[in-house]
């Protein structure tokens, strides 16, 4: 079954939206993350995706005491990302009970970190993986590498990471659906599971995603879509649990 992962992304100590990374369109949802985070579990969500955008763009913790609130105030797990560019920062945020962590610039920049803290904490690392026609972005999106996707996948399936975020900039924040082919091709070299992150406008588009668990898809982190109330967390978990999915088998299918 795939997971159904609500997003709360931060910026300036309140919760946000990006259009497709770019941090001159943001939309403002609400004023109290900690709130909102306790809405989303309210609603029945399993897990919390947290991004700290100031770090993403800065490299340096900025929202640290908003962070360590929702993890006070949650009982679900949480996994958050954004600026984590040394094993020290990865260490503190794991030490302070975040469930998982989630490496983005750091696995282009210094992959042999990555294989150092998958090693050291298992299940606790994952890595977010944000590309543009194909190609990894890094440092918050600003930057765009010459590096293909799918063989940043290759490289990293071979440590011991638990889990590989997709996502597709084009299709972030626009709520026009999913890049289904890029997906299948990011899961289709994967040895560890896939979440699919951007693009989620309807409970349709997460249905779309349900023959993909057969190449190992797992998850998928939406925001827009549950702030514009386009989606409702609640129907959309429920909706998710009780599709048939019986003829979907694969050796790659994997839990989040």
């Amino acid at each position: 079954m795939i997971e159904i992962i609500p997003a709360i992304d931060l910026l300036g100590g309140k919760c946000v939206r990006l259009h497709q990374g770019n941090y001159n369109l943001v939309t403002e949802f609400s004023s109290d993350p900690i709130q909102q985070a306790l809405i989303w579990q309210e609603k029945g969500a399993t897990r919390l995706h947290l991004v700290d955008l100031d770090g993403a763009k800065t490299g340096k913790p900025v929202n640290d005491l908003t962070i360590k609130a929702i993890k006070k105030e949650l009982t679900i797990p949480i996994q958050i990302g954004g600026g984590i560019r040394s094993q020290q920062r990865a260490e503190d945020l794991i030490n302070t009970g975040i469930d998982r962590v989630i490496l983005g610039t750091i696995a282009i920049e210094k992959p042999e970190i990555v294989n150092k803290l998958s090693s050291k904490y298992p299940g606790k690392i994952i890595v977010g993986i944000d590309a543009k026609d194909g190609r990894v972005a890094t440092r918050g999106w600003i930057n765009q590498s010459k590096t293909k996707a799918t063989d940043l996948v290759k490289n990293l399936s071979q440590s011991s990471i638990s889990a590989i975020i997709s996502t597709d900039i084009s299709t972030d924040g626009t709520l026009e659906g999913p890049n289904l082919d890029f997906l299948k091709d990011i899961a289709s070299v994967s040895n560890v599971p896939v979440i699919a992150s951007g693009g989620i406008g309807t409970i349709g588009d997460i249905l779309s995603l349900l023959p993909l668990e057969h190449y190992g898809i797992c998850g998928v982190i939406i925001g827009r879509a549950l702030y514009d109330g386009k989606i409702d967390l609640t129907e959309a978990i429920r909706v998710t649990k009780n599709q048939n999915i019986n003829d979907i088998t694969s050796q790659n299918m994997g839990t989040c």
